[in-house]
This record gives structure tokens, C-alpha cells and sequence, in this order.
């Protein structure tokens, strides 16, 4: 038997380390992958460690990984585990499947760029890349192992893998669209977990935040056999977690997962910012039922009394007009705010039947009397034709309008933006003829009789919370316009001085149509 290199030695010492300790070899190839980035340790990654080492050693064939978002899962599973142990057997074979392309397609070139790296080739001599499968998406080893890359509903005829790692398998956007999850959930049943080369020694690890209780993981855990590793950013109970290295840690509640990166301010101020329902998934692994209601009475507030709608701001109108006129069908509806700072004041909810024509002349009329600066209309059904007759038209004092299509179902539009509402951001007049039908529609949301009241709303705040989304910087090349606490737009960005100098209003239609 060949000698071990000793402690007295130290290079040697280290790759025999790396070759053998996961740990030690993430913290090197962390390196790598993060551009010299030092890797920051915390407990949880040696947790993670123990559950990968246990499936390496057949210990477990069925894993799950959830934690927050950014504490590293996705370089620590998908990269550089993958990478560490076709070293140590270049003949296995791994299925690396994300919720899009994009997200898997960059996960598989940093995994090959570790491989190909001249530290990689030096600690691993034996696993070489074949020169006639080398695409990051789907790569070959000389000794037939390698790892394969896709998507969701993504084509796996004919392949297979020894090791399945299913990384973030939904995004955050989706996660309330019952279409979205069953599509993952019987793309799983129906073709994935098929994708195993032996199905009696073979292991699936999934890896994600929680998002809902109906999400992969609810479905996987409802399944059972699954051996579960919940990391919560704040631990809701006392916890031993076995590390790896033969070592215990303890958690005790209210203890933070990785307090030099997020203290327990900065998980709450994310709180606020996201809603408390997103954030017991994603961040604490406890997706909440969801309730019968979207939206809260108690977080609805009250415009002040004096509040002045036409002084400075930006008056938006969201309308949602009716497929068809008659009194069984919906209404069409138009919600008019004020947006000020970051503030959302609803001054006027009109709706009502009307046809198309009469329909066309209420717009132009609400438009016109609230001096209306945006304009939504949702580009499906007659929405359709009312976008392209007003386009035609050209009315004076009416905006041209901006289409807005839904790419999710009414419940899933109305949880995305439930968290503005929750942090405080909307405001309701004390008194209003329309305010108790709306607010009873708003707050009966998804069982009352009507939803064409919360349909406009929610469109309008989906609008604005894009935008304010994007108002933090301007995009390379490009020109981003931002509402001032004076009530003015100003633009940053390539073409700022443009259009500071000669103001925005010297420009037809909305700076931030074309944004997104």
C-alpha cells in the first residue's frame, strides 16, 4: 500500500484531504465558483454534508434539503457534490433538473468549469471530460459517467442517471398556481423518478425553499420515504442536527441559521417586505394553508382626510372589462389610485354593464376627469378591442394604454401581491359609495360572487410593484424613470439628461411601457 502523505507535508496533505473530505473540498472549489470568493462557514453546511455523505455511502436513496434562498444549496449540491464525486467514481451518471434552462444551464457550465479546472485535473488525474460529449448541459466523462442538465417537462428519452438531484424544481412566481405545481408534480410521478438507471440502489436528492404546502416537497413528504433535512432561518424548536465529522449541533428557538450573513433584523425586515405567508415557506419551511381569504381587514388603512389626489403623484387607472354585457355575466370595472412615494391611495372604483360602445365613452370619460397619466387595460376578451380602438383613436387627455396579459390564475395574481397590501402600502378613503361593495369583494376574495373588482386591482398593483422593482437602477443601455417624494418623474440612466433636461412630459406615452 502506497504511504499517506502526513501532516509534515502539508500540500500533499491537503489533496489527500480534498480527495477524501467533502468539506475540505468545497472550500477550496468555492474558489472557483465564486471568482475567489472565501467560502463562510456555518454549521449548516457540514449538516448538508452529513445528509450528501450518507446518500454517497447508500445510506439513504430518498433526500430533501430545504432552506432559505442564498445560503448556498445550489453550490453545494448541484456544483461542486456533483463534481467531487465524479471524481472519486467518474463512472457515475447524475440527472441535474431545474424549473427552467436558464437556472440549469448555469449551474452545469460552473459544475464543468470546476472539472476543467487545473486544480480539479491535478487533485482528480482520472476523471477526464470526453472529447465527444463536453457540453456543459450534457457532459461524458472518458469513464462513461457524467452529468446531464434540464427543465422542467425537459426531454429525458433514452437517459437515465444513478442520482437524480432536483434542484428548485418551481420558482417562487408559480408557486400559488395549482396549474404550475400539478404539472411539476405529475412530471415527477409520471416520467422522472423513471429516469433511474437501477431503481433498488439508485437515490433522488431534492433540494429547495418551501413555497407552498401543495409544492414537490409537500407531495414528496405526503408520499413518505423521504429523510428530511429542514433548515429554517429561525428555528421554531429545539433541534440536534448530526454535522459531518462525527459532531452534534444543537438549535434552540428563535436561533438564527446563518447570523453573520442575516440577523434576525434582516429576516424581519424581509418579512415586511414579502408578507408573512411567503416568508414562513421560504424562509422558515413552513408553508401556511391557505386560508380562505387572500386579503386582511387589518391591513387595509385610511387616507387622511385631506389627502389632495391631484397634486403631486401619478394617477393610474387598472380596468378589467367584461367578456360579455347581460345581468348574470361579470362587470367591468375600473379602479382609479394615486400613487405617491410608495404609497397606493384608491380614489375611485367605478363598474358596471355596459357595451362596447358605452364602454369606450365611460373610459375616456373616467380618464379625462381624474387626469388619468397611466392607463391598464387587460389585453384579453373585449380588453383586446378596447386597446386597439383607443390606440386608433388618439383621445385627447386619455393615455394610451398599456396591455397587461395574466400569465397566472386569480388566486395565484391576488397571493403575489397580497404582501404589499399586508406591509401597509394601500390606502382606502374613509368614505366612498363603492367602498363597501369593494371592500367585501376584496376581503370575501376567492368566495365571493364577483371577482372582477379584485381582478383590475390586482393587475394595477402587479404594475406597480414591477415597477418599483425596477426603480432602484437603471438597466445597462437603458434609461429608468422613478417617482420623486416631490410627486416629479426623474430619469437615470444612458439617457437620463435627455430627458431631465427637457421633461418627461416632453415625450408621448409611458417611460415604463416598454420596461418589462
Amino acid at each position: 500500500m502506497a504511504q499517506l502523505p502526513t501532516p509534515e507535508d502539508p500540500p500533499a496533505f491537503l489533496k489527500e484531504l480534498q480527495r477524501h473530505d467533502f468539506l475540505a473540498f468545497l472550500d477550496r472549489a468555492w474558489l472557483h465558483i465564486r471568482g475567489g470568493q472565501l467560502l463562510s462557514p456555518n454549521w449548516h453546511i457540514a449538516a448538508i454534508g452529513y445528509q450528501l455523505h450518507r446518500v454517497a455511502a447508500g445510506d439513504t436513496r430518498r433526500l430533501m434539503v430545504n432552506l432559505p434562498p442564498r445560503n448556498g444549496k445550489s453550490i453545494i449540491i448541484s456544483i461542486a457534490w456533483i463534481a467531487w464525486m465524479l471524481g472519486r467514481d467518474p463512472t457515475l451518471n447524475f440527472v441535474c433538473v431545474s424549473y427552467s434552462n436558464e437556472l440549469s444551464g448555469k449551474l452545469a457550465r460552473d459544475c464543468l468549469s470546476l472539472i476543467q479546472s487545473a486544480w480539479y485535473r491535478e487533485l482528480f488525474p482520472g476523471t477526464v471530460i470526453s472529447q465527444r460529449r463536453s457540453a456543459s448541459y450534457d457532459f461524458e466523462t472518458t469513464r462513461g459517467g457524467g452529468r446531464l442538465s434540464t427543465s422542467v417537462q425537459g426531454t429525458l428519452t433514452g437517459r437515465g442517471g444513478d442520482i437524480l438531484v432536483l434542484d428548485d424544481l418551481i420558482k417562487p412566481e408559480d408557486a400559488n398556481s395549482e396549474v404550475v405545481r400539478e404539472a411539476v408534480n405529475e412530471w415527477y410521478r409520471s416520467t422522472l423518478v423513471s429516469r433511474l438507471n437501477d431503481k433498488s440502489s439508485g437515490a433522488i436528492i431534492c433540494v429547495m425553499q418551501r413555497l407552498h404546502q401543495y409544492d414537490i416537497c409537500g407531495m414528496l413528504l405526503e408520499t413518505g420515504g423521504w429523510d428530511h433535512l429542514s433548515l429554517p432561518a429561525i428555528a421554531p424548536e429545539d433541534a440536534r442536527l448530526p454535522l459531518l465529522g462525527g459532531k452534534l449541533h444543537t438549535r434552540k428557538p428563535g436561533d438564527i441559521l446563518h447570523p453573520e450573513r442575516e440577523s434576525l433584523a434582516t429576516l424581519e425586515d424581509q418579512r415586511a417586505q414579502m408578507g408573512s405567508s411567503a416568508f414562513a415557506a421560504q424562509y422558515l419551511q413552513d408553508p401556511i394553508p391557505a386560508e380562505g381569504n387572500v386579503f386582511k381587514h387589518d391591513w387595509l388603512r385610511t387616507s387622511p382626510p385631506d389627502l389632495e389626489p391631484y397634486g403631486f403623484g401619478e394617477i393610474i387607472q387598472s380596468w378589467d372589462t367584461a367578456k360579455k354585457t347581460g345581468q348574470r355575466n361579470d362587470y367591468s370595472v375600473c379602479i382609479t389610485v394615486l400613487l405617491r412615494q410608495k404609497e397606493i391611495h384608491i380614489i375611485d372604483v367605478w363598474r358596471g354593464r355596459r357595451e362596447f360602445p358605452d364602454l369606450r365613452r365611460k373610459l375616456v370619460e373616467l380618464a379625462r376627469l381624474h387626469m388619468a397619466r397611466t392607463l391598464l387595460v387587460e389585453d384579453k376578451g373585449s380588453g383586446e378591442e378596447m386597446i386597439q380602438t383607443l390606440r386608433s383613436e388618439h383621445n385627447q387627455g386619455v393615455p394610451l394604454p398599456i396591455p397587461r396579459t395574466p400569465t397566472l390564475d386569480k388566486f395565484a395574481r391576488a397571493q403575489g401581491v397580497s404582501s404589499m397590501v399586508e406591509a401597509g402600502q394601500l390606502f382606502l378613503p374613509a368614505e366612498a359609495h363603492w367602498l363597501a361593495e369593494f371592500k367585501s369583494e376584496l376581503l370575501g376574495f376567492p368566495n365571493a360572487r364577483h371577482d372582477d373588482q379584485v381582478d383590475a386591482f390586482t393587475q394595477l398593483l402587479d404594475y406597480v410593484r414591477r415597477r418599483w422593482s425596477m426603480q432602484t437602477a437603471a438597466p445597462a443601455g437603458g434609461t429608468v424613470f422613478a417617482l420623486e417624494a416631490d410627486g416629479s418623474v426623474k430619469a437615470y440612466g444612458e439617457d437620463a439628461e435627455i430627458f431631465n433636461e427637457h421633461g418627461i412630459d416632453a415625450f408621448d406615452g409611458d417611460p415604463w411601457s416598454g420596461l418589462y
